[in-house]
């Protein structure tokens, strides 16, 4: 199956079991979309990342995928590169299936580059929106036949190359300088003067934005 090929196989054995994502084509998006703005995470910063996002501690085995993936996104989103690729389920899963994914893909970019970025340019506002649009694509079961196929394959085609225009000609930050773990480190401190403050030891648990 592609899916060995692709990637997907180790993807949905180390992440598809993860609540608070809606599938590995969620972190894999989200991965994407940090690293149009950011220089590669290294395994501390994913382990902050993750945790800022309310995801779970992870194994290495887990973590090493992700620090591997995000250096080929780095590569993939070149400026002289055209073949990033989402991470989606193969044409052996259903049509159902590949379409939620790719919804779920979209949605994990906006999310990743609003979380690292904060600030979007004049030209990317249209780029941000029809990623949103087919974050929010439901799928009709009469949809399920060649016609939807089609319309598949145009929206995979339409959002695929997204990511290299919102990394194209943006100078990457260091992740620590990002929006994302500036504001983790910023309520952490707070989280930390409260406590010794008042003596008490409370559990910091970061807030996910949904």
């Amino acid at each position: 199956m592609q899916d060995d090929i692709s990637g997907w196989s180790d993807w949905d054995q180390n992440f598809g079991q993860i609540e608070e994502i809606s599938s590995p084509s969620e972190l894999h998006g989200l991965l994407t979309g940090i690293v149009c703005v950011t220089e590669v995470p290294s395994r501390d910063e994913w382990l902050q990342i993750l945790s800022t996002i309310d995801i779970p501690k992870i194994n290495e085995d887990a973590l090493a995928i992700l620090t591997e993936e995000a250096e080929d996104i780095a590569h993939a989103l070149s400026e002289d590169e055209l073949d990033y690729l989402p991470l989606l389920p193969d044409d052996e899963h259903s049509l159902a299936e590949r379409v939620q994914a790719l919804a779920d893909w979209c949605a994990g970019v906006v999310l990743g580059f609003g979380l690292a970025s904060g600030h979007i340019r004049s030209d990317e506002q249209e780029l941000i929106e029809s990623l949103q649009d087919v974050a929010s694509v439901e799928f009709d079961e009469t949809d399920d036949d060649e016609e939807g196929e089609e319309s598949y394959l145009e929206l995979y085609e339409f959002v695929r190359l997204i990511p290299v225009s919102l990394s194209m000609g943006r100078k990457k930050i260091p992740v620590l300088e990002s929006s994302l773990l500036q504001n983790f480190h910023s309520k952490m401190k707070s989280a930390i003067e409260a406590s010794d403050s008042s003596n008490v030891v409370e559990v910091f648990t970061p807030y996910r934005p949904s």
